[in-house]
């Protein structure tokens, strides 16, 4: 059967770049066909009509033309602008940087993200309204890492393979998980996790509902800890260094 000429498909929108004179080249995330490079054109005049639907971290609902090299954007209907990671320069750049997360675990394209889709746009919701961004980058960075086959060990010891205790323990980035006092002594280059953020990483992996974790006060420390271990693993993981901390961190400052 040959493939229909056009698709519909509602899609996030990563990342564009201008092309030739008054074209635009978009990275979307749509559920049934994965990342895609695709191409509107006209988008950059004045008098375009698709412009708006196709910002940068909008979910909107977009008819597609198959082409020989590049799709063609042919229609776009905004679903949701998210209008708060325009208007917000911290909340955005946490959209950055999930973005980058996003692209980074999925080089591939054109591979069903069905689950990868669901969790980036309800993301890019709650860091429209939730007050601790902090919490909901952290649960998807967790998310994120089940669903591209990197989930931290985080009951066990990586070293010893033994139930963890009720202790301060330690972290292997290497290893990809948590090290017993007992096992630290056969794994170099260890980072100290304290039993206070082993168990908010532990509730924070094993809760699949977020509304559940709206109620969590987290202490700035308790944050900072959290994130010590999450970006040192995530950095480790991917041997690069993330641009988009770099931005957030300019932003802080």
């Amino acid at each position: 059967m040959p493939q229909p000429r056009t698709y519909r498909t509602h899609a996030l929108i990563l990342r564009h770049r201008d092309f030739g004179e008054a074209d635009r080249l978009i990275t979307i995330l749509t559920p049934q066909h994965g990342k895609l490079d695709v191409l509107a054109k006209g988008v950059r005049k004045p008098t375009s009509t698709k412009t708006g639907h196709l910002e940068l971290y909008t979910h909107s609902e977009l008819l597609i033309a198959r082409g020989s090299s590049l799709d063609l954007v042919t229609q776009a209907q905004m679903r949701n602008p998210y209008l708060a990671l325009h208007e917000d320069l911290l909340r955005g750049a946490y959209a950055t940087y999930c973005v980058e997360l996003l692209d980074r675990f999925t080089v591939e394209e054109d591979v069903r993200h069905d689950a990868l889709f669901t969790l980036l746009d309800a993301t890019f919701e709650r860091l429209c309204y939730d007050p601790d961004v902090l919490r909901v980058v952290r649960y998807y960075e967790l998310r994120l890492l089940d669903e591209v086959g990197f989930r931290p060990e985080l009951n066990e010891c990586v070293a010893t393979q033994e139930p963890i205790l009720p202790q301060d323990q330690y972290f292997s980035y290497a290893e990809g998980g948590v090290v017993s006092p007992e096992g630290a002594a056969h794994l170099p280059n260890l980072v100290a996790l304290p039993l206070k953020t082993l168990k908010l990483m532990r509730h924070f992996q094993r809760t699949r509902d977020y509304a559940k974790l709206t109620d969590l006060h987290i202490a700035p420390a308790e944050h900072n800890d959290f994130e010590r271990v999450m970006l040192g693993f995530i950095r480790h993981t991917l041997e690069a260094r993330l641009r988009s901390i770099d931005f957030i961190r300019l932003i802080q400052r």
